[in-house]
């Protein structure tokens, strides 16, 4: 017999250790006892040492399902025999359409135009990185590992021919990956999918538009294309207001749009089918008189990229592949409608709105579009813009497909049983009957005619479904408008070849769909129709779900697909009354746990910061500040606003604050905390600081390269540390508070006057202390500025250990 190595029992030891106890007697007993003890503890932490320790029942479980768990099966009988039968790509073309589709997303991002270094991140792209992974990762990847996108203007978007987790897995990449960190982090490049970018550029946005984006998911996109187009120095008079449903997904865009440093933004958080219009006057005559001072609020241009079912991501979001089903499509068709519809309401007469999803389903794409054009009659015409961008290969759209419902096909909506025409609704198909026009079969709708516009009923969809809303696309092989008919099918009318699909096996990207519209007319009365809100059953579904549908809000790290949650909110929009309750509005918010907008009019203090940095009358506070805070005379943060910006704001004081905002404008000033004796309470913003900058003339102190990577290295340097004595001596000088510190470069003297102040001037926000200079720079900024300026001059960046200049004599 094997002898066993497990130690005794615990229960013996024990044992053995109190007959052990009760023998003691005496000194001899006692020390016999100690020994015995000593024995029993040995033996003890022998026992735990040695015996098997079962794994919590919640960790064992997770092991067994780590051992167990397989990647999710890239195939769908349900989604393959959809899209066969709406004929999305010809027959011949389907085994390389879906091999594609099995096939990871390559990665892609887009330069930062507006950035103050975007010139050196193209150099060190085209010079550095291009070469080196062609050397490196060629045999792997291919010889193009890196290139631009020949679509996208100014080289300034590039695709790799690796997807994200490859590039995080790759040793190879691993500085390619830190570069692509560390420039999305400090706002110079934007990481996000080929196909997201298509629709603000068919947009054709100009320097004096104002641009409605809803969902604000392009928003970072157009805020670059706004700045873009500005005169150097200058404000842009265009203005982007970004809206989300949902405020997690607001919080997000709020906190990725502090890089871009705008003063033309405002994100709001609405319902997209029931985003105000803050009209003033009732009649619509009145609306469009020719007056400087806007009646109601309205677009020059629209992006409509609409919550979709998503199954265009599905190179990227393989869970798609498990949880896809026909009814995502069809539950979300009126929602898609509703927004639509409220976007060409809210767009100005000759302006441009672009409807967008990341889908495939011709549901959710074409079956819209047609029905915007039937409800808008005249007003609304569908463009062709297949030539606007000659390097993008992308498909007509479809003029024919058929309805599925329950694993059944339906070619018009006569077919429907009539149980199911209530969710299967007549807009969703290729006929010329409209939702209204199907009323009589629809009997739990009704139709009403309201100032507002909108269009909107209670949906339901499956929890297991996800919306998308954001970047991901859609595909179409057709190459007539006819191509694809079948025997017996309907066919639209309108001409829906003029929609573009883009198809991932033609440029080896997602998939897409892009519609351009341009309003010829406004819309009349009664076409601006509200259908009443009904509850729509299905059958395993009760009341209290369809009140509330919420879609799990999630924003992807590597892109900006995004899932949001849609909750329905019967908010009231309250109507102006009169000039005297602006200065009610001015003390307490309307939204409750929102804070609230409020004009900074404390003149004193505004008159303290222009006389403490000596900025010029050309750039003017007054009107254009506001605070968050409640009580606007002890504001934390003061922030800038545009002309544009400042007109919607009394626009919205007007009408009874129906926008709920939810952040805005550029922060410029801070109030600091320092006893050292500054005049002004309040110091300079970096974040404001490129915008101000031109029209400060005092408090600016001008470095050498050496002592401006002095004062970043160590952030607080004594004014004897400088190398540049004078440039210390002048630091001195200053009483306490807030100052600029400007890199000279080149030849340049220590004289401000020989400084240029323009976009690619380099300064920092610092404060003159009692002995120090202090830079008050955030860390990755701090790191980009480091390596700006060292590979700019040469320089060498010595870490703090290496020399102290508070350690020097």
């Amino acid at each position: 017999m094997i002898a066993s190595r497990t130690p005794v029992s615990l229960h013996s030891l024990l044992v053995a250790g109190g007959h052990g106890k009760r023998c003691v007697a005496g000194a001899g007993g006692r020390k016999r006892g100690r020994v015995q003890r000593r024995h029993l503890t040995q033996a003890l932490e022998s026992f735990w040492r040695h015996a098997p320790r079962p794994a919590p029942p919640a960790a064992a479980a997770r092991g067994e399902a780590n051992r167990s768990w397989q990647p999710p099966p890239l195939e769908n009988p349900a989604f393959e025999e959809y899209y066969k039968e709406q004929r999305i790509v010809r027959e011949e073309e389907w085994d390389d359409f879906i091999s594609v589709l099995r096939k990871p997303l390559p990665a892609t991002f887009r330069i930062n135009a507006s950035s103050q270094f975007f010139k050196d991140i193209c150099s060190k792209l085209e010079n550095d990185f291009k070469i080196y992974l062609e050397s490196e990762v060629s045999d792997e990847y291919g010889e193009d590992a890196i290139r631009p996108l020949p679509w996208y203007p100014g080289n300034l978007a590039w695709h790799l021919n690796f997807s994200r987790k490859q590039l995080r897995k790759n040793q190879a990449l691993e500085s390619f990956h830190e570069f692509l960190k560390h420039e999305s982090e400090v706002g110079n490049i934007t990481r996000q999918e080929a196909v997201s970018m298509v629709p603000p550029l068919f947009l054709n946005i100009q320097p004096d538009h104002h641009v409605l984006d809803t969902p604000g998911s392009k928003t970072f996109q157009l805020l670059e294309m706004i700045h873009q187009s500005k005169e150097p120095g200058l404000l842009p008079r265009a203005l982007v207001v970004a809206n989300d449903v949902n405020a997690q997904r607001c919080d997000l865009l709020i906190h990725n749009m502090k890089r871009m440093c705008t003063a033309n933004l405002i994100v709001t958080n609405h319902e997209a089918q029931n985003f105000p219009d803050c009209r003033i006057a009732n009649d619509l005559s009145e609306i469009y008189k020719k007056d400087c001072k806007p009646q109601r609020l309205e677009f020059d241009r629209v992006l409509c990229d609409v919550p979709c079912s998503g199954d265009g991501t599905i190179r990227k979001g393989h869970d798609m592949w498990r949880k896809w089903n026909s009814g995502m499509g069809n539950g979300l068709h009126l929602l898609q409608v509703d927004i639509s519809m409220r976007g060409i309401a809210l767009l100005k007469v000759g302006g441009r709105m672009v409807y967008s999803t990341c889908s495939m389903n011709p549901v959710e794409n074409e079956a819209v579009i047609a029905e915007l054009l039937r409800r808008s009659g005249n007003s609304v015409e569908l463009l062709d813009v297949s030539n606007e961008l000659p390097e993008l290969v992308h498909r007509p759209g479809l003029s024919t497909w058929k309805v599925q419902d329950k694993g059944s096909w339906f070619q018009n909506h006569d077919d429907v049983p009539c149980d199911r025409k209530n969710v299967i609704l007549p807009s969703m198909f290729p006929s010329n009957k409209s939702i209204q026009e199907g009323q009589s079969v629809c009997d739990d709708i009704e139709v009403n005619t309201g100032s507002n516009g909108s269009f909107s009923r209670n949906f339901s969809i499956e929890k297991t479904n996800k919306v998308y809303c954001d970047t991901d696309g859609i595909s179409n092989s057709n190459t007539t408008k006819h191509s694809d008919s079948t025997p017996n099918s309907t066919s639209s009318n309108f001409p829906l070849h003029r929609c573009m699909r883009i198809v991932p096996h033609d440029q080896d990207s997602g998939a897409f769909f892009i519609a351009v519209l341009h309003k010829l007319s406004p819309l009349h009365e009664c076409q601006m129709v509200e259908v009443t809100k009904t509850e729509v059953l299905d059958d395993d579904e009760s009341l209290e779900e369809q009140k509330k549908i919420s879609i799990d809000a999630h924003t992807s790290e590597d892109s900006n697909l995004t899932e949001v949650a849609l909750v329905t909110d019967d908010v009231k929009n309250d109507q102006a009354e009169s000039g005297n309750r602006m200065n009610k509005l001015q003390d307490q918010c309307k939204w409750k746990g929102v804070d609230p907008v409020l004009f900074f009019r404390d003149l004193t203090v505004i008159k303290s910061i222009v006389s403490f940095f000596a900025i010029n009358i050309s750039f003017p506070l007054e009107g254009h500040l506001v605070t968050r805070s409640a009580d606007p005379n002890n504001a934390r943060r003061i922030y800038y606003v545009s002309k544009s910006v400042q007109e919607i704001l009394q626009l919205n004081v007007e009408v009874g604050e129906q926008l709920k905002i939810a952040s805005l404008g550029l922060k410029m000033f801070e109030t600091h905390r320092s006893k050292d004796g500054c005049p002004c309470a309040y110091r300079l913003s970096y974040e404001g600081l490129p915008l101000l900058l031109p029209y400060i003339s005092k408090r600016i102190l001008c470095a050498s390269p050496n002592d401006f990577l002095r004062l970043l290295q160590y952030r607080t340097v004594n004014f004897a540390h400088f190398i540049n004595a004078r440039f210390g001596e002048e630091a001195a000088s200053l009483i306490p508070g807030c100052c600029v510190v400007i890199l000279r470069e080149g030849h340049q003297n220590l004289d401000l006057g020989s400084i240029t102040m323009d976009p690619t001037t380099i300064a920092i926000v610092c404060w003159r202390g009692k002995a120090t200079l202090n830079a008050m720079v955030s860390p990755p900024d701090r790191k980009e500025l480091l390596e700006r300026i060292t590979q700019r001059f040469g320089l060498k960046a010595l870490r703090v250990e290496e020399e102290n200049p508070r350690r020097q004599n």
